[in-house]
């Protein structure tokens, strides 16, 4: 999920404490306001952990999801047709969609068969066929966020000027809060998505992927959005509301010129061609580290949401009220940067376990980082970083146990102690291999769109890329552990001091402040002697975790 505070971790706690209460508050809200429905309290929904064994045995093609909206109900009706495909024929086709919705009819070959409800759990039992899609008819109430992005659903508003403005956020939930899929991080449908939303006149839905074709009947409009690459179920996503729009051609490094759109409310209008010129220079200021925008054949844009923002593919969701601030000499929005750059960490470049999700966030919070190395110099980025440190309080691994769900993963320091790792590796590394080092993974085919990765994959590619296999005793103490490397400082003699990393086994460089300037020193366990007139100071920069 994006940045959700400022900027990584604050809201993130705020979070933490809040789920804890959550029970006892939806039992107040029970027995207070009897009158509550069962869409308007949600449950605790999360997706991922062990990949289930029917859901297994298919592989997801492409989801074509039509759907009316309507607002004033608050109500969703249509249906999701699922290409699929395996290698055997099935006698159990097991979607997921939760039990709020009503499934209607579910056809195959033209035709009704049969199907069970139980839970969250749609099974579909195909004709005797070689089947390889199928139509879900479904509707009812939406979910409500109770708190979005952090646990998501639907989040209907009014804006300033009575329309209704509606906002969809999903990724601690999966896409089973909206559409019948198979719901788990490792299905992505291979050929992406087409999305067909009919909603009243005047309203307008924005969507992932490019809009090929909007048609008006009877007092209501439909939008048809495609997108042709693969895409995870919690970035498929709709945002309904009157809008304006801003555009432009945005010119990649790599020559190519992509659509760049940004929608706002109405009474935001003012401020619609600001956060283009925001967008724009954070689109370029990602290009630099990261290499060419991912989705060239779609777009780059940012919807105005009624929750803070998440990184929904090709449509990021922005709800961060404009809040510009000036660094070097442009205007930012640090939420707006935060989700765009998912686009590479999170969209393009996936993982398939939860257990990973560091490689979403912490890379894409380095990349925050890089906004102010870029815009602001050295003395702003080292400020940034030195500003998250403090909250970083080494509770957890970054890596969580394998086969994790979401609500298992998601805590705050894959935000800020897995930025913090990558700021260590540029230190380790030195600039001239890790920024090319980090374009290279983003690029590398093995990891991108339909080919997820595991922290693994991240870690054996730095080795491989440096030539530095001592990296691994880095990898697995700071990704998979909560100990720090212990500092030990003795004085020898008038102007020797013996410095040495006790706790590890491993050997890693380390800036040390002499009388003779700032002095670059590989330490282990082993102590290595520095020759200082005064007082030594390590990691004087604050490079790396350390115990000191």
């Amino acid at each position: 999920m994006g940045a959700r505070a400022h900027p990584e971790s604050d809201n993130m706690l705020m979070k933490c404490n809040w789920l804890q209460n959550l029970g006892k508050v939806l039992i107040f809200a029970l027995i207070l306001f009897p009158e509550f429905t069962y869409a308007q309290i949600q449950k605790n929904w999360n997706w991922g952990g062990p990949i289930d064994p029917l859901q297994a045995k298919y592989q997801v093609i492409h989801y074509q999801l039509e759907l009316e909206i309507f607002p004033i109900d608050q109500e969703i009706k249509g249906k999701n047709k699922i290409a699929f495909q395996s290698q055997e024929k099935l006698d159990t086709l097991r979607l997921n969609l939760i039990e709020e919705f009503e499934v209607s009819k579910v056809v195959m070959e033209g035709q009704e068969i049969g199907f069970s409800r139980h839970g969250d759990i749609l099974d579909i039992f195909p004709i005797d066929c070689t089947c390889e899609e199928v139509e879900v008819y479904y509707g009812g109430k939406t979910p409500i966020a109770i708190r979005p992005p952090w646990s998501g659903g639907f989040t209907w508003e009014m804006d300033e000027l009575d329309n209704h403005w509606m906002g969809l956020s999903s990724q601690n939930e999966g896409g089973k809060i909206f559409m019948p899929c198979l719901d788990h991080p490792s299905s992505e449908p291979l050929n992406g998505v087409d999305l067909i939303f009919t909603v009243p006149k005047p309203y307008f839905v924005a969507s992932n992927g490019r809009l090929v074709d909007t048609k008006e009947s009877n007092g209501k409009l439909t939008y048809h959005w495609t997108t042709r690459y693969p895409i995870n179920n919690y970035n498929i996503n709709f945002t309904v509301g009157v809008f304006h729009e801003e555009s432009m051609l945005f010119q990649s490094v790599d020559g190519k010129e992509i659509p760049m759109f940004v929608y706002v409310l109405q009474e935001n209008r003012d401020k619609a061609k600001n956060l283009l010129e925001v967008l724009n220079t954070s689109a370029r200021t990602h290009e630099k580290f990261f290499g060419p925008y991912p989705f060239p054949d779609d777009k780059i844009a940012v919807v105005e949401t009624p929750y803070l923002g998440m990184e929904h593919q090709t449509i990021n969701a922005y709800g961060n009220n404009f809040q510009f601030e000036k660094i070097g000499d442009v205007w930012a929005d640090w939420l707006l940067h935060h989700e765009l750059g998912h686009e590479w960490f999170g969209n393009k470049v996936s993982v398939k376990d939860w257990a990973d999700y560091w490689i979403h966030e912490g890379l894409t919070a380095y990349g925050d980082w890089l906004f102010y190395l870029e815009h602001g110099g050295d003395e702003a980025y080292h400020k940034k970083v030195a500003s998250v440190k403090v909250g970083i309080r080494n509770l957890r691994p970054v890596v969580s146990p394998r086969n994790s769900t979401s609500d298992i993963a998601y805590h705050p320091e894959i935000y800020t102690k897995g930025a913090f790792i990558i700021h260590s590796l540029r230190y380790y590394l030195g600039d001239e291999v890790f920024f090319p080092m980090l374009k290279a993974f983003a690029s590398d085919e093995r990891f991108i769109y339909e080919n997820l990765v595991d922290t693994s994959d991240f870690t054996e590619f730095v080795q491989d890329y440096t030539g530095r296999e001592e990296l691994k005793g880095f990898f697995d103490l700071y990704l998979k552990s909560v100990r720090l490397p212990k500092v030990k400082i003795r004085k020898k003699g008038k102007k020797g001091y013996q410095v040495s990393l006790t706790n590890i086994n491993f050997s890693m460089p380390v800036e040390i402040k002499t009388s003779n300037g700032y002095e670059r020193h590989v330490l282990s366990s082993k102590a290595v002697m520095v020759k200082s007139d005064e007082p030594i100071v390590v990691d004087p920069k604050g490079w790396y975790l350390l115990d000191k």
